[in-house]
């Protein structure tokens, strides 16, 4: 209780990126206070990081055990997106810190972007809308694509509820549909591939929906590329690390692969000069959930997490690596 017997207000660190949702999504209860970047950290007063009991993460800002180390009475950490490698979920189980994220409402909105992605790279719309633009067409016809949806195998690296929903888009279109992870998925009817390099032989075509972290690091690396083959296609949604990115640089400029279509990158927002002056890869600002629509629910989701937990409930949505037990 304060002073005057009124409750005491919960006091709610905002870090990452400023989101209308978010700074008004709390009602007279909470207090808070914003870091937009790793740097503006260090102007909080000990005292007031010594208050916070929340964290509302807004963006890929780092959140690992030294940052949560600044915050004593930390309880959640309420992070926007699906994935959360920017997040030390270990320190944050040893501290009883409870993690939450952002799915499935962006799924249906990531799976439309990964179909889109791939037929775009496969039929170069890219480089015929410029064709257009640039007046070309009145004196010469845009030359046939050599890629096409028609004749492809699919195999999607990661078959969780995202990549469900792009298998989902896949069927309908009449693509046959396999797929490589740790384990096989429940409920999932297609192939599995415990080994992904043989799942890149016998595919030609990767869309690469799995986490990230140190288990993912270049999992698509030069030998998954080479068992890809010429006519080779990599759609990324995942993340950057999950691609060795020299050597799918490599692979696009030597005909190792056909293409690439790409919404995440090793280095975000900074993309490589030989990746941007490719004309066989279609690069993305990693949009792939960047509706008006889907991100207000991520946003608001994020808020929800939070308003649960202190209102002594169970948060919508826990990350299975800090269970919550007891509500």
């Amino acid at each position: 209780m304060g002073a005057n017997g009124s409750p005491e207000r919960i006091e709610l660190l905002v870090y990452g990126p400023r989101k209308p949702t978010i700074d008004n999504g709390f009602d007279d209860g909470f207090v808070l206070h914003h870091c937009e970047q790793h740097a503006d950290l260090e102007r909080l007063a000990p005292a007031v990081a010594g208050k916070i009991r929340g964290m509302a993460v807004t963006g890929l800002v780092p959140c690992g055990s030294a940052v949560q180390a600044l915050f004593p009475k930390l309880e959640i950490i309420s992070t926007f997106g699906v994935g959360y490698d920017h997040v030390d979920t270990g320190h944050a189980r040893q501290h009883k810190v409870v993690v939450t994220n952002t799915p499935d409402v962006l799924t249906e909105e990531v799976a439309d972007v990964a179909l889109g992605l791939l037929i775009a790279t496969l039929r170069d719309f890219v480089r015929a809308d410029r064709h257009v633009r640039s007046g070309l067409w009145a004196t010469q016809n845009f030359p046939l694509s050599a890629g096409s949806l028609r004749d492809r195998k699919v195999g999607m690296v990661g078959m969780g509820r995202i990549g469900q929903a792009i298998a989902r888009r896949l069927d309908a279109s009449r693509v046959p549909v396999v797929y490589h992870s740790r384990r096989p998925a429940a409920g999932v009817s297609y192939r599995h591939y415990p080994d992904l390099i043989e799942m890149a032989k016998e595919a030609d075509t990767l869309v690469i929906i799995t986490p990230g972290g140190p288990s993912t690091d270049k999992l698509v690396n030069a030998d998954v590329l080479a068992a890809l083959g010429p006519r080779g296609v990599v759609v990324n949604l995942a993340r950057g690390s999950v691609v060795d990115e020299p050597a799918l640089i490599h692979a696009l400029k030597s005909g190792v692969i056909l293409a690439a279509g790409l919404d995440v990158f090793a280095n975000e927002p900074h993309v490589p000069e030989e990746l941007r002056a490719l004309q066989n890869v279609v690069l993305l600002p990693h949009i792939g959930s960047a509706s008006v629509v889907t991100r207000d629910a991520m946003d608001q989701l994020v808020v929800d997490n939070i308003t649960a937990w202190f209102a002594g409930k169970p948060p919508l949505t826990p990350v299975p690596e800090t269970p919550v037990e007891g509500r």
